[in-house]
């Protein structure tokens, strides 16, 4: 089972961001009100943009930036490396107390105008960081009345958790905006405020003295201005097609390494991240599993989890730690992003993307789902000639009852809305579409073309 009876860091920011419904007596069974729902576009018109989508992963962009002893190196997989240090640092890690000096070299995009002036912004990446080394990712944002936000960071991390533990950042706010774990947001949307632009900014560390660098590959920011609604459009069934991605269930892991939040019941994102890295063709040697208990199967599932943990968050299921986890594997790349409809996810599953995505339910709103939930991250890997949706959901009870389907009506309204009613009927938040998706860096056209269909290349 995910953590459907925590509060989790989605509820938390639910509570900043989603205006309390006046007069609410409504229960857990009430109707879904439709006063807030998003309307189809009227005909001849094209639905507004939610999300808008920008990556620095070529030579040209790296050489764009403003570096202060990084330089740029071309390639099959164009990044970012420490060309000569800048200078030397000390850094406290909060989570073991250790003071250690660093030497540091930065890098500074040049400032992105979103398309899409926006409410939430959230940044991803993808980097390779050997033994004494760890990347920080912060973001500044412009608002639309023409301040600026502080830096932001929106991360700390590293591959392994020998240097430093990776960590998201908490108590980060200006009065205007917060950073809730891995999502900055605006704190009133209702005031008509937006983030306009952004730049990020990253930081490379290493060990003084020595030659070694991190390499960025990809730095990537995701702004999205998702309308409040409590329900969703319908979209029509498009495709009927079945991917075959490796199942595992997070529940066989129960107990097992309760120092990554509490064990396998709450391991939906890495569970979910693993498969669909297999799918892909990564694997794990047996050297990297040496640490897991021989007598725990899916080993690779512990792996998953002890390396996308977030130490400040407690969890696994930092978005953005994910998507960089994936990209640890040779030649794969992930993002964070938000899609529009179960449209969108068609056209990935035409090109042979699977996706990881994120929603919040009571029980009765998913049928055959057996479990409610306050955030839970399954694998969308295909759809019914019906165009309802096939998923890998990890919180079954073993690796063979991983494979469902959900109905897509109720599917697509969970993972679309940005409000919902908790089992109180407390008015709460929903994630309006976000997802990872991770596909190879040596893409085929047809799924290159399906990426750029979304924004995502």
């Amino acid at each position: 089972m995910s953590r459907a009876e925590l509060p989790s860091r989605r509820t938390l920011l639910a509570a900043a961001v989603v205006a309390t419904v006046a007069g609410s007596a409504a229960t857990a069974s009430a109707a879904v009100p439709t006063a807030g729902a998003t309307r189809p576009a009227a005909p001849g018109r094209a639905a507004a943009r939610t999300v808008d989508n920008r990556a620095w992963t070529t030579y040209p962009d790296w050489r764009s930036g403003a570096g202060a002893g990084t330089r740029a190196v071309a390639g099959l997989r164009p990044g970012l490396e420490i060309a000569k240090a800048a200078g030397t640092t000390d850094y406290t890690d909060p989570h073991t107390g250790r003071t250690a000096t660093w030497e540091y070299a930065t890098w500074t995009s040049p400032a992105h105008r979103l398309a899409v002036p926006s409410t939430e912004a959230i940044a991803s990446w993808n980097a390779h960081t050997p033994v004494g080394t760890w990347i920080q990712v912060e973001l500044k944002g412009t608002y639309s009345d023409g301040t600026d936000t502080p830096w932001y960071v929106m991360g700390r991390w590293a591959a392994g958790d020998g240097d430093i533990r990776r960590t998201s950042v908490d108590d980060q706010d200006d009065g205007k905006s917060s950073v809730w774990t891995d999502t900055l947001a605006v704190d009133e949307a209702a005031s008509g405020l937006r983030i306009a632009s952004v730049r990020l900014r990253l930081t490379l560390y290493r060990r003084p003295g020595t030659r070694l660098t991190p390499t960025v590959w990809r730095l990537g920011v995701m702004g999205s201005d998702v309308p409040d609604r409590f329900t969703v459009p319908a979209s029509t069934p498009g495709l009927a097609r079945e991917l075959l991605v490796p199942r595992y269930s997070q529940e066989i892991h129960k107990g097992q390494y309760p120092e990554y939040d509490n064990g396998g019941e709450a391991w939906c994102s890495p569970t979910s991240s693993q498969m669909i890295i297999e799918y892909w063709g990564g694997r794990l040697t047996q050297g990297q599993l040496s640490w897991v208990d021989p007598a725990f199967a899916d080993p690779q599932v512990c792996h998953a989890a002890r390396h996308t943990y977030d130490h400040q968050y407690a969890g696994c299921g930092n978005w953005p730690f994910n998507a960089a986890y994936a990209a640890t594997f040779p030649g794969l790349q992930g993002v964070v992003t938000r899609l529009r409809s179960l449209t969108d996810l068609e056209t990935l599953i035409a090109a042979g993307i699977p996706a990881i995505t994120s929603q919040s339910f009571l029980k009765e709103e998913l049928t055959g789902a057996g479990y409610g939930t306050s955030g839970h991250l399954m694998t969308v890997i295909g759809f019914t000639a019906d165009g309802d949706v096939i998923a890998n959901d990890p919180a079954s009870d073993d690796n063979e009852a991983v494979r469902r389907i959900y109905k897509r009506r109720e599917w697509e309204n969970i993972w679309l809305r940005t409000k919902r009613y908790d089992a109180n009927g407390k008015v709460r938040g929903g994630t309006g579409g976000i997802c990872y998706i991770f596909w190879p860096v040596k893409s085929a056209p047809s799924q290159h073309r399906a990426l750029q269909a979304l924004g995502l290349v």
